[in-house]
């Protein structure tokens, strides 16, 4: 069994009031398997232990979180967009701590999570594989936060990421996704707006895949980086949009290839069939691919607006 010690450290797991708690109304937290309910989220996951099984969420605002030590689990919204986590974190880190053999998180809210170390994040990936769909994160320090596992992958689909990311003079910054020595990223039909600081995607994976998503920094603050890939990559940046904004901390580039090392191969990395510009009414000249790598970047049909020269290497 799942040690529960780990969990109880946590702000105290009470849900607040939802539909799915009135009285006489079901617990909200059904393993979908078994048919099992529970009051709170970690008895599911607590139950599940090592095996793989899906946790159906009743609709409603929870103050919980839960840690995930093992086994192959789903948190799936019974509808979604009605299911909404905030303001409670396990281990200082999370809503969702996850290092299992894998998760799904499908439908669910995650909103105004902060902790100390400047990193609350809607999820912490500490290993193991992850997929996220139709997943929102808002109005935190972080989104997604991974630590390194390079045989995993990670895939977001059909999921907003608005009001998050944080950078502190002399610190270091929170991200709206921060993944990091993975083996692989992709990032899918998803939206990311109104960031706070530091950058949109930021990711040390070998391997990534951006594609249809849509940058739109008109209402950031002080933001960086649209893709940061600091340690280069492969794999491709396709069919987006990109809208820089006024406020920005760093605008030298919308996208930025092996700017801290070399760690990757990039060499045939493809930027392609995206449109970029500059928010109305902003002045200013900047790059779209800023390249460290020294490596063959393939550019390919982006559109550029007015002051966007397509690439530069350093």
């Amino acid at each position: 069994m799942m040690r529960k010690a780990l969990l109880m450290i946590a702000i105290p797991l009470l849900a607040s009031p939802t539909l799915a708690q009135e009285d006489g109304a079901p617990a909200p937290f059904t393993i979908v398997e078994t048919g099992q309910r529970f009051e709170n989220l970690f008895e599911a996951v607590d139950a599940i232990g090592d095996a793989q099984a899906t946790i159906r969420i009743a609709p409603g605002t929870y103050r919980q979180c839960a840690v995930q030590e093992r086994g192959e689990i789903t948190y799936r919204a019974a509808i979604p967009g009605q299911v909404i986590f905030e303001r409670t974190t396990c281990e200082g880190k999370a809503a969702l701590v996850l290092r299992g053999r894998a998760a799904t998180v499908d439908g669910i809210v995650f909103r105004n999570l902060r902790v100390a170390d400047d990193n609350g994040a809607g999820i912490r990936l500490e290993k193991g594989d992850l997929d996220v769909f139709k997943a929102m994160f808002l109005d935190s320090q972080q989104g997604i936060l991974s630590a390194n596992d390079p045989a995993g992958s990670i895939r977001v689909e059909d999921s907003t990421f608005s009001g998050l990311g944080y950078c502190p003079d002399g610190g270091s910054c929170a991200h709206s996704i921060y993944i990091g020595r993975y083996g692989a990223l992709s990032v899918v039909n998803s939206r990311f707006e109104r960031g706070t600081g530091g950058h949109y995607v930021k990711s040390r994976a070998a391997r990534v895949e951006i594609a249809g998503s849509s940058f739109d920094d008109t209402r950031g603050h002080q933001t960086n980086y649209m893709i940061d890939l600091p340690s280069g990559a492969v794999g491709s940046i396709r069919g987006n949009t990109f809208v820089q904004g006024r406020d920005k901390e760093n605008y030298s580039a919308l996208v930025a290839v092996a700017a801290e090392e070399r760690d990757n191969p990039s060499d045939g990395l493809v930027v392609a069939d995206n449109r970029a510009s500059i928010a109305p009414g902003v002045d200013r000249a900047t790059t779209f691919v800023v390249d460290w790598s020294g490596e063959r970047i393939v550019l390919a049909t982006n559109r550029l607006g007015t002051g966007l020269t397509a690439f530069k290497r350093q």
